[in-house]
């Protein structure tokens, strides 16, 4: 279990509201020990000019998993994780329907977080792939 406490899909979803994860329909749908899962909408938010899903809403998708899961990892009073780096590979085209992402740990680190994140489509075929690293930095104080 890498989670520090049980995981509230509604603390999560609340925390979008007002963000460009709320904008582009991005919703925290499941939880485990060690992996989280959120859905996006496939639809002319999120699709790019020639009618597809647009890599960068994959990708959207991608980092608000692993930036969320890996803050889920840490005392948010003492840490938290920014993202460093993401790369995606898009595999398959996706034009309508519901897409799934699920993210999971790669690596736990004191300074860095590693975390694989599947995207796939509304029949299971995996449409993307996404690592994204983590920087673990001093939680921020008050603005």
């Amino acid at each position: 279990m890498c989670f520090r406490a049980p995981v509230s899909l509604d603390a999560l979803n609340r925390l979008g509201r007002n963000t460009l994860v709320e904008h582009l329909g991005i919703v925290f749908s499941a939880a485990g020990d060690d992996w989280l899962q959120a859905t996006m909408p496939v639809e002319p938010r999120t699709l790019q000019p020639y009618g597809l899903l647009h890599g960068g809403a994959s990708v959207v998708l991608a980092e608000t998993l692993g930036s969320s899961a890996g803050n889920l990892c840490l005392d948010p009073a003492l840490q938290m994780a920014v993202g460093l780096e993401i790369n995606a590979n898009h595999l398959r085209a996706v034009r309508q329907g519901t897409v799934t992402g699920i993210t999971r740990p790669l690596h736990l680190g004191r300074s860095t977080q590693v975390w694989e994140i599947r995207i796939e489509d509304g029949r299971g075929r995996l449409s993307c792939i996404s690592r994204l690293t983590l920087a673990v930095v001093a939680a921020a104080g008050p603005a």
